[in-house]
């Protein structure tokens, strides 16, 4: 699948932001995210009065030349952090509506790009089945980025994904390290909501972002159709079935529609995640400086 959304025009405008976590990280140092410990860059912080047990070479002599006192110099702390990329990889995500497969996959690319333009570390997880495929590994360094990039862009949608078992089957997980980011349309039996609680638990900053197709926001079907399961492999399966499209059916339609949105935001509102539905018509620019702003997770 080719992506079309991603050009050297759009990575230049991305290099102009860079990504903010509300929480405190125990990552790598060697990042831009400054943490409210002290730690050894070269950028002066404050003082305190030196402790038994302190490392005497951070004594400031000057100081003490003029209190007869020991203080130490206390610099900011930089951490790497590590984002972690759960792209959902069911067929709901693809199946006649590629563009709405290549705009989460567009947007995985973009923030895995601003994570290593920051020189931060990323990891693309793919969601199949029960299970997260990570053919990468952790990536470092821009070549390596756009390496990982171009084997996203023959992605495949397929089956169905069980997006909690996935997330906590994966074993690459850290704890107070950085930014787990699911990307899905959330048209899933499983329990999406374990996934989070587990990503929390393990002290993540987490960001939901529903990718939905315009003919799933605003469908325009009517009359008599025949209605397939894209996720399903079983041809007779109960939720194949030939349907009336009426008013009252699309109305339906949209008030379930309505009551998933509304569970995925007041569910993460109540934990403090991040959350945002978008349209796979809307330009993806417009929604990493828009949306992603909105939440606090950019700046």
């Amino acid at each position: 699948m080719k992506v079309s959304y991603l050009n050297d025009a759009f990575f230049n405008r991305l290099e102009t932001l860079a990504l903010n976590l509300k929480s405190e990280l125990s990552g790598f140092f060697g990042g831009k995210h400054l943490v409210k410990t002290y730690g050894q860059t070269v950028e002066f912080a404050d003082y305190r009065e030196y402790m038994l047990g302190d490392d005497i070479r951070r004594i400031d002599w000057n100081l003490y030349s003029r209190f007869e006192k020991y203080f130490l110099k206390l610099f900011t702390d930089e951490r790497q952090m590590h984002i972690r990329i759960f792209l959902d990889c069911s067929a709901s995500m693809g199946k006649e509506s590629p563009n709405k497969g290549a705009y989460a996959v567009a947007t995985a690319a973009a923030l895995g790009f601003l994570a290593i333009h920051n020189n931060d570390k990323v990891s693309f997880k793919l969601m199949k089945k029960n299970v997260c495929e990570d053919t990468n590994g952790v990536i470092f360094g821009k070549q390596t980025f756009f390496n990982a990039v171009n084997q996203l862009e023959n992605l495949e949608f397929d089956g169905d994904t069980d997006i909690g078992t996935a997330i906590i089957n994966c074993s690459d997980i850290g704890s107070s390290d950085g930014l787990a980011v699911i990307i899905s349309d959330f048209f899933t039996d499983s329990d999406w909501k374990k996934a989070i609680d587990y990503l929390l638990y393990k002290k993540q900053q987490v960001i939901l972002v529903q990718v939905l197709a315009p003919e799933e926001i605003e469908p325009t079907y009517s009359g008599r159709v025949h209605l397939m399961d894209a996720e399903s492999e079983d041809l007779v399966d109960p939720k194949n079935m030939k349907f009336n499209i009426t008013r009252s059916v699309q109305e339906a339609y949209d008030m379930a529609l309505s009551y998933l949105i509304d569970e995925l935001k007041t569910y993460c509102h109540k934990r403090d995640v991040g959350f945002i539905t978008v349209r796979s018509d809307k330009p993806i620019e417009k929604m990493l400086f828009e949306e992603l702003l909105k939440v606090g997770i950019m700046e």
